[in-house]
């Protein structure tokens, strides 16, 4: 079974610290603590990883981002990426070849992913009652290297 773990991107942006910096790969442009924790399980426990933008859709750890931006999935906005893209993105990039998705993120993901990607979904993170819940057991995985998604 091939697994692909989906990380949300987050609010803080390296351009946030230098707001002159260009384009950045995605695995360097989200800084804020969940993101970073997120990030960490996912090169912990899995060869494939990718964040999920509500700008950019999805992003393999060595695409670029072009620049700061600040759009959420709860958003009314044109510039949230419809779910027609991020199907045809899921296409493109191939995340067809993974038949179990691993995400990591609050409940609003949930209508997104399986939108875009047919597989077994697993969402270690949704039985936490907040954000702070979500960073201590993901920081207690990664330190105890034992996974919340087998």
């Amino acid at each position: 079974m091939k697994q692909l773990c989906v990380i949300p991107c987050g609010n803080k942006k390296i351009w946030d610290k230098v707001p002159h910096l260009g384009k950045v790969e995605a695995q360097n442009a989200y800084t804020g603590t969940f993101h970073l924790l997120c990030r960490q399980y996912a090169e912990k426990f899995f060869d494939d990883w990718v964040i999920l933008s509500a700008k950019h859709g999805f992003l393999f750890p060595e695409d670029f981002v072009p620049g700061n931006y600040n759009v959420s999935f709860s958003m009314k906005t044109e510039e949230v990426i419809r779910l027609e893209e991020l199907n045809m993105q899921a296409y493109e990039k191939n995340l067809h070849q993974f038949n179990k998705f691993v995400v990591l993120g609050g409940k609003k993901f949930r209508p997104i992913i399986e939108t875009a990607v047919e597989g077994e979904y697993i969402y270690p993170l949704q039985g936490c009652t907040g954000i702070g819940y979500m960073q201590q057991m993901l920081k207690k995985a990664v330190l105890t290297n034992h996974s919340l998604h087998d």
